[in-house]
């Protein structure tokens, strides 16, 4: 909001281009902050709007396009379009490429979830809206490493994979601050007690129930069951008239006071896992996991077992008849046949062969 404030300062332009950015990889973390923005924004005039997929554009068109009348210092009227936008890339993306979102003017940058927004691959776009904001633009213009100050870029990621690091090393500015808080290796919220249920899988439903009846007694607790599926969740939400929900909302959502998370499925990944597990034993409070792992989660039992040895909690012995062999991560390109290379690695030289035939 300050940084809105500061740059409004003095302007008396009749249109303006957005002068923040916020990007996030799914439309529930997008609407979340617009929410957040929003009412932030209230008292100083500072209006936001959120683009996202899945939904007809025209409606964020209108929302992006409607100018508000305000007097500037001078006493001087002028029309300006929203300050702040927060969206997802491919949407975002596609109203830049009908030119009716343009972010040349955008000198604060944030990328929530950057890691997230890899993953679900949305790298090219991320590189191209980062790629027409201000400091970029006038990069091109201008040659000079000064423009670097042009644009305030923030980045937060729960990991530091070498594709994250890359993006902050192209579009940052030089010596970026990183602020880490807790771990950066793969470690559980200690304020969670981790509960692992090895269970076969027609059992987990009539354990659900148990579980749902053992926590509801006082009709206080607050309690989000999570699966894999979009289609079982839908099912399992009907049934049980509770809080289901995929991935989606396992990372990035601000859901207050959770007090008990069920995992009814195990995530793809152990990352998952324990992102699905902060919802609960949050801001000082403690949480309790129920897991329910079957054998078909069979290949992550060793790194499940390390993150519960690291957090203290008990291990079953019935995971641990899974082995405790930790699977080596696999390139999506290459398979397990590859060396993961550092982030900070040298670049590699280029070589040129002389194909000539003068070999006699």
């Amino acid at each position: 909001m300050m940084h809105v404030l500061n740059k409004e300062n003095g302007k008396s332009s009749k249109v303006r281009n957005p002068l923040c950015l916020v990007l996030s990889p799914t439309r529930e973390l997008a609407e979340q902050i617009f929410n957040v923005l929003c009412s932030a924004g209230q008292a100083c005039d500072v209006k936001s709007v959120c683009l996202y997929g899945g939904t007809s554009k025209g409606p964020q068109i209108s929302s992006l396009k409607s100018g508000v009348l305000k007097c500037s210092w001078n006493w001087q009227a002028r029309v300006r379009i929203k300050d702040l936008v927060i969206g997802t890339p491919g949407r975002l993306k596609d109203l830049m490429n009908m030119e009716v979102c343009q972010l040349n003017e955008v000198s604060f940058v944030v990328l929530d979830e950057a890691d997230r927004m890899l993953d679900m691959g949305f790298e090219e776009d991320v590189r191209f809206i980062l790629g027409r904001t201000c400091s970029a633009i006038m990069l091109e213009i201008l040659m000079s490493p000064l423009t670097f100050e042009a644009r305030q870029m923030v980045m937060f990621s729960a990991t530091w994979p070498a594709a994250v690091h890359r993006l902050a090393q192209e579009y940052m500015n030089p010596n970026p601050v990183k602020v880490v808080i807790g771990s950066e290796d793969l470690a559980a919220n200690h304020d969670v007690m981790q509960i692992v249920e090895v269970l076969d899988d027609r059992a987990r439903y009539e354990r659900l129930t148990a579980l749902l009846k053992k926590y509801h007694k006082s009709q206080r607790q607050k309690l989000i069951v999570l699966k894999v599926c979009s289609r079982e969740v839908q099912e399992l939400a009907i049934i049980l008239l509770h809080l289901v929900a995929t991935d989606v909302a396992a990372r990035g959502l601000d859901i207050p006071d959770v007090e008990v998370v069920i995992n009814y499925s195990f995530p793809l990944t152990t990352e998952d896992y324990v992102h699905r597990i902060g919802r609960t034993g949050r801001a000082g409070r403690k949480g309790v996991a129920h897991t329910f792992f079957t054998q078909q989660n069979k290949g992550l039992a060793g790194e499940l077992v390390n993150v519960l040895k690291e957090a203290g909690q008990v291990v079953p012995p019935a995971l641990l008849k899974f082995g405790t062999h930790v699977k080596k991560k696999e390139s999506k390109i290459y398979g397990a046949h590859f060396k993961e290379i550092a982030a900070d690695a040298p670049k590699a030289k280029k070589i040129t062969v002389d194909d000539s035939d003068d070999d006699n």
